[in-house]
């Protein structure tokens, strides 16, 4: 691909909520070069690769540059020469010269675009890590408000032109200044009166180029910002292919995506036509001021003011030059595409987490046989989404370790968020939250996390192996390890009845296997990691009665040892707990155990008798 993505709107507005995002309708007023100032950090660790792309490149450019000069003494001195041996042999000189000049030319030529390649590879292979890296660091908050399929993109089209542009713009742009520039002595040499006019018209005929290609870098950027809208589109509706063909939208979703690709099309239709014009206009103006000084030329040899040597190497060294003009405005024309792409990138690079592990963290204390204890303090918190809705409104809550708690109440009460905030995927705005009595924000955050283990309601399989796929919850683990985990989450016998056991390929985002099945997966992943705490949020809504039987048998013997918090609506999960908190807008409105929250007469008797009254209509209702 050769386009890039959507401008920084999206990821800006994520690095502060008080920072606003930049406006992608506006053309940022900084100049291509001051954009390519952002990569040296990626060019810098390979100064001796440039170094020798340079030697190369002044080579070939003086190999070039040395042959008017040979043809120059053909003309007047062999061929304008009076005839005989030394003519001939003057001619013989001038054409071993001109073969020795043409194979320096070829060697330097083809060092220099071997390096310069490698050179594009490398930069660009390095600028994807880093920016991937730099990704996947970013909170939760970065991806509310970020399409994965803008930074796809900018990851792989954006690197590409920068790729054409460190791999053969920057090379061919050298280039052509040192011929441009070398041409332009050697005309002086040649002729200074004509030289002199060539250099007047060629400045008035720089400007108008110079202007338009301002408005052609524009089209560009706008272009590839199309492009990145119908690529976030493109991977919103594949990931929802369920629910597109499961709602009939299949052809309202065709027509959306036609519709942001014309649009697409149109767009990149004006850039085109804006740079086919500035080419035509370049190479109308440039050839043609070139055309007028070589008749002016043509003139003074009529007239005996000039050999027709001097005329012959003035008209290459002339073609030299237009030459290097034309190239030039066409790098720049990609320069100006590549800048746009370097400038979404480094804003991408820019953007800060706000979730980040402390410049000296504090270490955990020694692991304690019953778990880790967990409490929070007066807590506050509003996703950034949404700042005005407080999400949990001033939640005080002791754990002791190896305890048991669940956590009921209904959507929207809070639950989930507090699994986010023990994760610290987002910090609250006030109050605070420690785990074996240390602030989580003095902490590490893989110390943290690799202290936590999670089964998430929305299950996670990746596109590999059902091993690989456990294994994520501790890399290092070995097959018997990853073995015995799925056998305490009952997930072993059906893997062993996949087509090729352990090693069968689950799909992407785990399409092959039942939802059970995936959630029985991501019980393993978590007993593998074998945390302190453990995280259970609705670990067994998409099982069926005997897997639930089998998982809840196994998820007791995994919570020994350990503390565990579940939010859970089943009753069969929620009795098993020491403690029961109940949620309610932010807040907890009910503690205490089964028995005595049914005692109660709250809101919890109120979400018991309901479930109550369905299990018995369903066990009233004839099979």
């Amino acid at each position: 691909m050769t386009t890039s993505t959507e401008t920084g709107s999206t990821s800006t507005a994520t690095a502060a909520s008080a920072a606003p995002a930049p406006d992608t309708s506006r053309e940022l007023k900084k100049g291509s070069l001051a954009a390519f100032r952002g990569l040296m950090p990626f060019l810098t660790p390979y100064r001796k690769q440039f170094f020798l792309a340079g030697i190369a490149l002044v080579v070939a450019a003086a190999s070039t540059l040395a042959i008017p000069a040979a043809f120059k003494q053909m003309i007047d001195l062999g061929f304008g020469g009076a005839a005989g041996s030394k003519s001939i042999q003057h001619v013989d000189l001038v054409f071993l010269a001109l073969f020795g000049v043409a194979s320096i030319l070829a060697l330097a030529t083809a060092a220099r675009f071997y390096t310069v390649s490698w050179l594009g590879e490398r930069v660009t292979a390095d600028i994807r890590s880093a920016v991937y890296r730099h990704v996947v660091t970013q909170s939760p908050e970065f991806f509310e408000t970020t399409q994965t399929g803008e930074v796809l993109s900018r990851i792989t089209t954006d690197t590409t032109l920068i790729q054409a542009v460190v791999g053969t713009s920057i090379s061919m742009a050298l280039r052509n200044v040192l011929l441009f520039l070398g041409g332009l002595v050697m005309l002086f040499v040649t002729s200074a009166k004509l030289a002199g006019i060539i250099i007047g018209l060629l400045i008035l005929v720089v400007v108008p180029i110079i202007v338009f290609g301002r408005k052609v870098r524009k089209l560009s950027r706008d272009s590839q910002d199309r492009i990145a809208d119908a690529s976030a589109m493109a991977g919103e509706i594949l990931n929802a292919m369920p629910t597109v063909q499961a709602f009939t939208h299949e052809k309202i979703e065709s027509k959306r995506f036609g519709d942001s690709v014309e649009g697409a099309f149109m767009t990149a239709m004006r850039r085109i036509r804006a740079r086919a014009l500035l080419t035509m206009i370049a190479i109308l103006l440039v050839f043609g001021t070139i055309v007028f000084v070589l008749w002016l030329g043509a003139r003074a040899v009529l007239e005996g003011s000039m050999t027709g040597g001097d005329l012959g190497q003035f008209i290459l060294y002339a073609s030299i030059v237009a030459g290097a003009i034309g190239a030039l405005s066409e790098v720049m024309g990609e320069a100006q595409r590549a800048a746009g792409a370097t400038e979404r990138l480094l804003e991408l690079m820019a953007v800060k987490s706000e979730i980040e592990s402390p410049a000296t963290p504090l270490p955990l204390p020694a692991r304690a046989a019953n778990g880790a204890a967990l409490s929070l303090n007066d807590v506050v918190f509003s996703y950034p989404s949404r700042p005005d809705t407080a999400a949990l409104d001033h939640v005080s809550l002791d754990i002791r370790a190896g305890e048991t708690v669940a956590v009921v109440g209904p959507s929207g009460a809070g639950k989930t968020t507090l699994f986010q905030l023990f994760l610290r995927f987002y910090d609250p705005q006030s109050g605070s939250i420690r785990l074996d009595g240390v602030d989580i924000k003095q902490l590490d955050l893989h110390t943290l996390r690799d202290a936590i283990g999670i089964v998430p309601q929305d299950t996670v399989i990746f596109s590999a192996d059902a091993m690989e796929n456990i294994r994520y919850g501790r890399a290092g683990a070995s097959d018997a390890e990853v073995i015995a985990a799925a056998k305490m989450a009952a997930a072993h016998e059906f893997i062993e009845r996949l087509p090729n056991g352990y090693k069968s390929f689950l799909g992407e985002r785990g399409v092959r296997l039942s939802g059970g099945q995936r959630q029985r997966i991501a019980i393993a992943r978590a007993l593998l990691k074998n945390p302190p705490l453990l995280l259970l949020d609705e670990a067994t809504s998409a099982l069926d009665a005997e897997s639930e039987r089998l998982v809840q048998k196994a998820l007791e013997a995994a919570m020994v040892g350990r503390t565990t918090v579940i939010i859970a609506h089943r009753l069969a999960t929620v009795q098993r707990a020491d403690r029961i908190i109940v949620m309610e807008d932010g807040r907890i409105v009910e503690t205490g155990t089964h028995a005595s929250l049914v005692a109660l007469g709250g809101i919890y008797a109120n979400l018991a008798a309901l479930q109550f009254h369905h299990v018995q209509i369903n066990q009233a209702e004839p099979s």
